[in-house]
């Protein structure tokens, strides 16, 4: 699954893919391009655009990675809010059961400017992670769904609303599946979309048959930009003091698809 984004970005750039794009109070125009979000264990606040439910605009707020329930009471623990970090997209429409099916129209895009995968290789220790996104597309939107709970505050006790996301996922393109090839959830990427499907998946007027489209989208393996980085859950720097989007040489790395000639098995 998706836990790790990059977000090189000025926030004050979104409003050029959404003109009008409205920056709520909360959120500071001066948000700092970050090269390495990580959802897991961590719920780190993100820029989310989603459209206003009273005035049926484009917004831009802060929320918190990993889905709250909109009706629970009280903080959930850490494994719950673990589960809630990714939305399997077979779920949002085809499983009325779903908690993704009750927010199905709380639909949200989360502004990228990369995500990183690990890849296992056999006969290593450590995993290879990647760094991932569209050609063309310096910044991109990834779909996925919000939803607003009200919780008491820890220190004061006062209720608040607590706005979070989680990030729709799917079944992994050819690509994908040589990159996320490891885990409970292998072979699932991030639900890529272009430009201009993004905007639809947002629209206001988008229709079931269109949502089960745009949820079905498989990006073409070629259209994904990919290549390893270093290490990227650490907060020591890399050796060469570079981003941690930037491309790292892993030596005597198989080329993707193929096996570890050292260790075949």
């Amino acid at each position: 699954m998706c836990y790790d984004i990059s977000f090189k970005v000025k926030i004050e750039q979104l409003g050029d893919y959404f003109p009008g794009l409205i920056f709520d109070e909360e959120i500071e125009v001066t948000f700092e391009s970050i090269d390495h979000i990580q959802g897991v264990a961590v719920f780190g606040q993100h820029p989310i655009i989603y459209i206003g439910r009273e005035d049926k605009l484009a917004h831009c707020r802060k929320m918190e990675w990993s889905c709250i329930e909109f009706y629970v009471k009280e903080e959930p623990d850490f494994r719950k809010r673990n589960s809630m970090l990714n939305i399997r997209s077979e779920r949002i429409l085809d499983d009325p059961k779903s908690y993704w099916y009750k927010i199905r129209n709380r639909r949200c895009l989360i502004p990228v400017s990369g995500i990183y995968e690990h890849r296992q290789v056999s006969g290593w220790k450590k995993k290879v992670p990647y760094h991932i996104k569209p050609a063309g597309q310096d910044v991109f939107f990834l779909p996925g769904l919000y939803s607003v709970a009200e919780l008491p505050d820890k220190a004061t006790g006062e209720m608040i609303k607590r706005y979070t996301f989680g990030l729709i996922t799917r079944a992994a393109n050819d690509l994908m599946k040589n990159i996320h090839n490891d885990g409970d959830n292998k072979w699932r990427m991030p639900l890529f979309l272009p430009l201009v499907l993004s905007k639809q998946f947002l629209s206001e007027e988008l229709t079931e048959q269109e949502y089960k489209k745009i949820l079905a989208y498989e990006i073409p393996s070629q259209d994904l930009d990919h290549y390893p980085v270093n290490t990227i859950r650490t907060g020591k720097p890399r050796p060469d003091d570079k981003e941690k989007h930037e491309p790292w040489e892993w030596p005597k790395l198989p080329p993707l698809g193929e096996k570890n000639p050292e260790y075949p098995l």
